[in-house]
């Protein structure tokens, strides 16, 4: 396909002239749109594949996903937008660009890509050959995007910061998911700041299962809440009182970190009515000086539980433990390393070098 060039215009594209020349100078708390749910402003914005959306983002009473969007590219805008773009490249030039594996991994993010090309110019025409979750190899050409090349170069980085990121959470996800079997693998909220949901989109995307989204959706009893209540008992007493007095149903779980709290845990559940549905195993997994793990005693946490509640085993687990780890008999493992230590899948957006040289030497530009 031959991309024509077209007539001079005497302004840049909508998004240079709205958001590089007057959001990116106002505070920041004014770009930001009304707060609304995560799931309609993700699937809202027009011009957005179904075939991009396959795994919809989790829910959020309060996250806003299109203004995430709009914060990445203005802090990429500055107050003088892309001056390098600005200076080289024409305003009416069309191109073709190719997103392309340059790793093997699970490809994540692309309805987030899609929908900052969207945000910078909704002229633009995005292609997918794969979608979210599908299992990419080196060289591979992922999809496409063609119109304006201002506006192509403009919203490259921050829809790649996105899908690499995203990308390398899911294949790591996929690997940890696959090798845990039966056990479910959950993320931790060890996100990073202001990404949140888009760092456990992408472990949905990967094949694993989303914990607590925040502080407010789910009861989750910690050391520091144990220590502070003044014991296990206590903590979770206070929790199904209070539970009770506002009328709130919702998850309750509580870390225990020794056999000890396991049996207190189960003696108070014994004796009277509790909200609580899951018990944390901490640090049950031990590791060996030969790099192997002892799971002896999260395996005997697991058969005293005996299915009364749901369990959860956390700390040292890694891509190389997680298979042992599951075949204890926990019905969840959870993985701070999902979301904090995530390797970027490298991904990159080359425009079709030939067809820009066709169109420059019909505008005389080459």
């Amino acid at each position: 396909m031959i991309l024509q060039s077209q007539p001079p215009q005497a302004q840049l594209p909508q998004y240079s002239e709205n958001l590089l020349t007057r959001a990116c100078r106002l505070p920041i708390h004014r770009l930001s749109v009304q707060r609304q749910s995560v799931r309609m402003a993700a699937t809202a914005k027009p011009g957005i594949s179904l075939q991009s959306m396959v795994v919809k983002p989790p829910s959020h009473p309060t996250y806003d996903l299109q203004g995430v969007i709009k914060l990445a590219l203005a802090e990429d805008a500055g107050d003088q937008g892309d001056v390098t773009t600005l200076a080289t490249i024409p305003s009416d030039v069309e191109v073709e660009a190719h997103f392309l594996a340059k790793e093997d991994g699970v490809v994540a993010g692309i309805a987030l890509a899609e929908m900052v090309f969207h945000e910078v110019d909704p002229s633009l025409k995005v292609e997918w050959s794969q979608r979210d979750g599908d299992y990419v190899h080196k060289g591979l050409k992922i999809g496409r995007v063609y119109g304006t090349a201002y506006s192509i170069v403009v919203a490259e980085r921050v829809a790649l910061n996105f899908m690499q990121r995203m990308s390398g959470i899911a294949t790591l996800t996929k690997a940890m998911a696959d090798a845990a079997h039966p056990a479910l693998i959950l993320e931790t909220r060890k996100t990073a700041p202001g990404l949140r949901l888009v760092d456990k989109w992408a472990v949905l995307i990967g094949g694993g299962r989303n914990h607590r989204m925040g502080l407010f959706d789910m009861v989750l009893i910690k050391d520091n809440h144990i220590s502070a209540a003044g014991g296990i008992t206590s903590a979770i007493k206070s929790v199904d009182t209070y539970l009770e007095q506002k009328n709130l149903k919702m998850e309750v779980e509580v870390e225990t970190r020794t056999p000890e709290e396991v049996h207190e845990v189960l003696h108070y559940a014994s004796q009277t009515k509790t909200s609580l549905t899951r018990i944390m195993l901490d640090n049950m997994v031990v590791p060996l000086p030969n790099g192997d793990v002892d799971v002896s005693m999260l395996k005997e946490a697991v058969k005293q539980i005996n299915g009364r509640f749901e369990t959860e085993a956390s700390g040292n687990v890694t891509l190389e433990t997680v298979h042992k780890i599951g075949s204890t008999g926990v019905t969840y493992i959870s993985s701070g390393a999902l979301t904090h230590s995530v390797k970027a899948l490298d991904i990159s957006l080359k425009i079709d070098t030939e067809l820009a040289l066709q169109v420059g030497r019909r505008t005389k530009r080459a």
